[in-house]
């Protein structure tokens, strides 16, 4: 088993909706489902962070309004058929082989398949797919096709598809979800574009495609109103592979930079790179990410998880969502339910993403903040002061969350009262404040989000008896909208609500400490004293109560209901309410000992006036624990941080089973409509703030780790206010930078250097004859943080680097590349050297990336060479340089339409490895004339010099060699 992939074999329709879900591919801007180009069934969708539209739709005789993330046109069409036959559809074909791989750590999906027509012609079919993580416009499929036992014409039609509509949830298949409209199509230049309009948001959104085929003349596009699709011939000779590549540009006017999105669609697909270089520079985008994201923990099964959950959180949120207005969409951008709206589920992502990615993290505050207008509103109209943050949100702050729901189970349309919920707020909040810790900063903008809900919860809090009481709420649990006999939806005192917002108003205290420029109302910090140590918690049969009134609801006889997850839904089938009884969806209570340690809440508890004696919090958890029917992917989450240092084996078992929640769908077929982004993001928390123990405090890294007994180590990196530090522990010890502590202050001083560090560790461990583990023995550190140095671009700390080198008989001076600017060449000769010959297409591949070669050819002061920046354009050497320079006047004949023989070469040597290869191209050089710039400006080529060098040469190449050599 591969710790990196996801496979699956032969052809389910069953099960494709959950496989298309599970094969995703995004870039953190937009996000296209693993449909297959043909054949059913098939629900194909690409979504776009923050693009929202809204709809009427007739729900039980009333017109209801839903706001939706769009289905986008629909870029994957593309079929194929052998001579005389119909197009290849997988439920109908003779299949010989069927497969699709996902490679999470280079962000590909691979499709393979063998099929056999009716006249026993069997093609093999080999399609790369990827949603570039470099450039976040672009996503290309590469399509391979073998004739195995024939050869002749197979017909190829790529299409972009603008009929589609939000179906992807069953459930809202009685909704309206045709939100596209105004569509567009045509063609410039052998690119194919459409373009559509979103009904009410009037977002105008566009696809440009290019087809890059290696046989055949390029096909004129079939155009329709709503679809525009092209005909190809390739000329399949029997056993050689032929390729034709499918590049798109998806733009929208929401874009920055953007004058119209059909020109920029068009010219981003018309200067995208071919497919090699493409795919090179996405893997490379995600060599980058995964070098900030990655959690390594023991076991590849283990590590398949962990990766699958990190590998669809960083497709929905990447440093391209930075610069988004974009929240966070609970069910990712894998799918439509929840309409694509954004919850409370940031509450169980950003802790991790401040870690590692802080500039998105502070991204999805911005989100809320650039929505705080409309929170405020929300709140006066409510009669209360601050920001009341929605319980849905969408594109512009606005409550989204619907009146109306439909239970599956008994076919009606009920009451929605969950807007109630207004513990968002407090999530939003909560994450201002791990933010800070994470990266010391609280801009004015930020402390501004957190006062309003401060504010907000001030207002919200009434005095009854001495006590600060909040009415009329809803908690996490979801199951429990009101006490039975109520006259009025929502619930009186949930305690994670007061509790929480106990801690915000400590929060917002210091706040403005932090801050003391923030101007306040008279009053206010006394207000805000007064609430935070008042607020009512309820408390019966020595456990903290969920709300006021729970104590004298009816137990539920869950033997009858064993199993079964969504009680709400099989009571009210039954015609029972299942506010009636003690039982939850998920964590409500417990949900406090999510966010806070022990020690926070029992410090909280005691500031409100109650006693706490040591055995409440493990009561209360053992009591919701057998209360809870786990109806929600996050109450595992929750329950394994819960029961993290009281049971360890257990909390292991909800750890794995949130884990796989989506990968196995333990809800039953809801990962279908989308992965659950909450759930993902805190299995990844749970191992880093929970079971290590990592925890930002103001005064600094904090480690307390207790793993459980089935996962011997975990290891990762981390940023902390801006310094790059790698954590890793065992059941003996933690350590922060290979070196056994359990506080880190940023008090270190951090050594600079440059050059590659990992590389010379690798090279100098070698040279010694020493395994990694020997090296960090020698260096006092862990193996696994030796492992980081030597696989990631990083500098440790300057006793670490001397250390290093004393263990590797060096100097730090030649870790650190010290001696880079002296030529290279001075390492002894390979032992046991073998040349191998490279044929002209594998030469030709290794310089396809483009970058920095050498042209060598007599000029006037004889024999010179030159570096220049090229690219490979049409199979040729493209470089630029100055008009009437040396290498203008040198490589002109005098004489039109004779150009002068030059040659190109370019190498890649790894002398710490001692290997490497070189490509030598000789040929002539054409200087282009003024009319090709246009056409040769797309290829990106820069000067090596720089400045204005407008002429463009090429060189044709007439004879291509390569060597590669090998060492031991």
């Amino acid at each position: 088993m591969s710790a990196w992939t996801l496979t699956y074999e032969g052809f389910d329709p069953e099960s494709e909706g959950l496989r298309e879900a599970l094969c995703t591919l995004g870039n953190g801007r937009f996000a296209t489902r693993g449909a297959t180009p043909d054949g059913e069934p098939r629900t194909p969708g690409t979504y776009l962070a923050g693009c929202y539209d809204r709809i009427d739709s007739l729900v039980a005789g009333h017109s209801v309004t839903n706001e939706d993330m769009v289905n986008l046109p629909d870029w994957l069409p593309l079929w194929f058929a052998t001579p005389g036959g119909d197009w290849f559809r997988p439920q109908t074909a003779d299949l010989l082989l069927y497969r699709h791989e996902l490679d999470m750590r280079r962000g590909v999906l691979l499709r393979e398949l063998r099929w056999r027509d009716d006249d026993g012609r069997v093609t093999l079919v080999r399609q790369r797919r990827l949603v570039s993580m470099d450039d976040p416009y672009l996503a290309a499929q590469e399509n391979t096709f073998t004739a195995e036992n024939w050869s002749g014409p197979l017909r190829v039609r790529a299409a972009l598809e603008g009929r589609v509509a939000n179906e992807g949830v069953a459930r809202y298949r009685d909704l309206r979800g045709d939100h596209l409209t105004c569509h567009e199509t045509g063609s410039e230049d052998h690119l194919a574009w459409l373009t559509a309009v979103t009904r009410s948001s009037r977002i105008t959104v566009a696809l440009a495609a290019r087809i890059d085929a290696e046989t055949g003349p390029p096909a004129r596009p079939v155009l329709a109103r709503d679809h525009i699709g092209s005909d190809h011939v390739l000329d399949l000779p029997e056993g050689r592979p032929v390729r034709l590549v499918k590049t798109v540009a998806l733009t929208s006017s929401r874009d920055h930079a953007c004058h119209d999105p059909r020109s920029s669609a068009l010219r981003h697909v018309r200067r995208a790179p071919f497919f090699p270089e493409l795919l090179a520079r996405h893997m490379a985008a995600w060599r980058r990410l995964w070098s900030r994201a990655k959690v390594d923990v023991d076991g590849p099964e283990l590590s398949r998880l962990v990766h699958v959950n990190i590998f669809h959180l960083l497709q929905t949120l990447s440093p391209h969502t930075a610069d988004l207005d974009a929240g966070v969409p609970a069910r990712g951008l894998h799918g439509e339910a929840y309409r694509g709206h954004v919850f409370w589920d940031e509450l169980f992502v950003q802790p991790w993403l401040g870690l590692r990615l802080p500039e998105v993290s502070e991204g999805l505050l911005r989100y809320r903040w650039r929505r705080l207008p409309e929170a405020r509103d929300a709140a006066r109209q409510s009669g209360l002061d601050g920001a009341m943050f929605p319980w849905q949100s969408g594109s512009d702050g606005r409550e989204e969350t619907q009146t109306l729901h439909l239970n599956p189970s008994s076919g009606r349309w009920l009451p929605d009262h969950s807007r109630l919920q207004r513990h968002v707020g407090l999530a939003v909040a909560y994450n201002v404040w791990q933010h800070y810790l994470a990266t010391g900063s609280m801009p004015p903008w930020c402390a501004e989000l957190l006062l309003e809900i401060t504010r907000f919860f001030a207002s919200l809090a009434t005095e009854v008896d001495g006590r600060y009481e909040i009415r009329g709420v809803m908690g996490p649990d979801e199951y429990h909208e009101f006490c039975p006999g109520a006259k009025r939806p929502g619930l009186d005192n949930n305690a994670y609500t007061n509790v929480m917002t106990a801690w915000l108003m400590h929060r917002a205290q210091e706040t403005t400490v932090i801050c003391p420029d923030i101007v306040l109302r008279p009053g206010e910090l006394a207000r805000w004293e007064d609430v935070g140590g008042r607020l009512r918690v309820d408390f019966h049969d020595g456990v903290i109560s969920q709300f006021t009134g729970y104590a004298g609801l009816d137990e539920l006889d869950w033997s009858r209901y064993r199993g079964v997850r969504r009680l709400d839904r099989a009571l009210e089938a039954e015609g029972d309410d299942v506010n009636r009884y003690k039982a939850s969806k998920q964590a409500d209570t417990l949900m406090l000992c999510y966010l806070l340690t022990a020690d926070e809440l029992t410090g909280l508890l005691q500031h409100l006036g109650y006693q706490v004696d040591d055995g409440l919090i493990p009561r209360t958890i053992a009591y919701y624990l057998r209360r809870t029917s786990h109806g929600s992917t996050l109450s595992a989450v929750v329950h394994a941080w819960a029961l993290a240092r009281l049971d360890r084996e257990r909390s292991w078992e909800f750890f794995i089973e949130a884990l796989q929640s989506d990968l196995n769908d333990v809800q039953g077929g809801t990962t279908a409509e989308g992965i659950h982004l909450g759930a993902m993001g805190g299995t990844l928390d749970l191992l880093q703030r929970c079971y290590l123990g990592l925890e930002p405090h103001r005064d600094g890294l904090y480690l307390d780790p207790l793993l459980p007994g089935r996962l011997g180590q975990v290891s990762m990196p981390v940023c902390y206010r801006g310094r790059r530090l790698f954590i890793d522990a065992d059941h003996h010890e933690a350590r922060v930078n290979g070196t056994a502590c359990r506080t880190f202050t940023l008090g270190d001083a951090i050594m600079s250097g440059t050059g590659d560090l990992g590389r010379r560790i690798i090279h100098h461990r070698e040279r010694l004859g020493l395994t990694r583990e020997q090296v960090a023995e020698r260096a006092g550190m862990s193996p696994g943080y030796l492992e980081y140095l030597e696989e990631h671009a990083d500098t440790p700390d300057g006793g670490v680097l001397y250390r290093l080198a004393d263990a590797l008989q060096t100097t730090v001076d030649e870790l650190l590349g010290g001696g880079q600017d002296r030529p290279p060449g001075r390492g002894p000769a390979t032992a046991h050297p073998t040349l191998e010959t490279l044929d002209e297409a594998e030469s030709l591949r290794l310089i396809a990336p483009g970058g920095i070669g050498r042209v060598a050819f007599n000029g006037s002061h004889g024999p010179t060479v030159l570096p220049v920046n090229y690219k490979l354009h049409d199979g040729a050497i493209v470089f630029r340089t100055a008009t009437g320079g040396p290498m203008d006047q040198d490589l002109r004949t005098g004489l039109e339409g004779v150009d002068i023989v030059i040659a190109f070469q370019i190498d890649h040597i790894d002398e710490a490895a001692r290997e490497g290869w070189s490509v030598l191209i000789q040929g002539p050089a054409h200087h282009m004339p003024p009319e090709d710039t246009p056409e040769l400006a797309r290829t990106g080529v820069t000067p090596w010099a720089g400045g204005d060098r407008p002429l463009y040469i090429r060189i044709t190449p007439q004879h291509v060699t390569g060597r590669r050599i090998h060492g031991i």
